[in-house]
């Protein structure tokens, strides 16, 4: 797996397009209607994510998001007093968030198109860097986190958010349910029963494809299985953190705290249950450069 693949994915798959129609198919292009609904329904489908941004202090701060998806979170930022830059692996992106800021009339300081292997700033520039599920997505995470470590000023503050593994859906669903489903729904695809391939069959109907591809034992291995079951079965790399595994990946840093949000586990139907601290799908961590450079776990 390496990063022109996940670019590849993310170009083609814009963050969060599909959940409200997608910008072109229901939207025709309408950028501002666009907009208008997705973030409606991101807002509504993950409450705590402004209070969560209420809780960070940005005003008048200099800060870097990484991975910007459709850009709702990148103005909520910018609303809350952030003197905002941003950068993406992929064109759509950009040129999305580009359009969102022009309609909008919102300042910024720089947005560009660039990797998180070799971000395109100079050395200690942001007070903040933020990240909201993205760097899950990222194989090279070593060289990501030297290079966030590079551009966050002495004192800083890096702002992540990373799937959990102590979570119902990694746990539950994904590890159980899904792997349930296409175990059983395999054989019935032979038969003909379900449908797969070529989108039809639907959701079970893609992983069916997948593991049809690169062989059903390996497929249902949870380490394979699980880059399928966060963003779709067409999503190449994926994967899951706790406390412990943050600290590994990121030597330069110590976590100062983290904390769980979002009761999400499809096709469990736990949405806005009780116990997204506990058992929530989105893991938020705050870490700081570590004085005296790299530090173990």
């Amino acid at each position: 797996m390496d990063e022109q693949t996940v670019q590849d994915f993310w170009q083609h798959h814009a963050c969060g397009d599909a959940q409200v129609g997608g910008l072109r198919e229901r939207f025709g292009g309408d950028y501002e209607k666009f907009f208008t609904d997705y973030d409606r329904f991101r807002y509504r489908t993950e409450s705590h994510l402004l209070m969560c941004f209420d809780a960070l202090n940005l005003d008048g701060k200099r800060v870097l998001e990484i991975g910007l998806g459709e850009g709702a979170d990148s103005e909520s930022l910018i609303r809350r007093g952030a003197l905002w830059s941003g950068v993406d692996l992929t064109a759509e992106s950009v040129e999305r968030l580009r359009t969102r800021l022009t309609l909008r009339n919102l300042p910024f300081e720089d947005l560009r198109q660039g990797s998180v292997l070799e971000l395109p700033f100079a050395d200690n520039t942001f007070d903040m860097v933020f990240s909201h599920g993205v760097l899950h997505h990222v194989p090279e995470i070593s060289q990501a986190e030297k290079e966030i470590h590079r551009v966050l000023r002495p004192g800083g503050e890096l702002v992540i958010m990373m799937y959990a593994r102590w979570s119902l859906n990694y746990l539950v669903s994904i590890a159980l349910i899904r792997r349930a489903a296409v175990l059983a729904g395999y054989p019935l695809a032979s038969m003909g029963v379900i449908k797969s391939g070529d989108g039809a069959g639907g959701m079970l109907g893609a992983h069916i494809a997948n593991a049809r591809k690169i062989g059903l034992g390996r497929y249902l291995r949870l380490a394979e299985f699980t880059h399928y079951n966060t963003d779709g079965p067409a999503n190449p790399y994926a994967l899951v953190y706790d406390r412990k595994r943050i600290s590994r990946d990121f030597p330069s840093f110590r976590v100062t705290r983290t904390y769980k949000r979002f009761m999400h586990a499809p096709p469990l139907p736990v949405h806005g249950l009780p116990g997204q601290t506990l058992m929530g799908w989105h893991l938020w961590a705050h870490l700081e450069p570590a004085s005296g450079g790299a530090v173990g776990s």
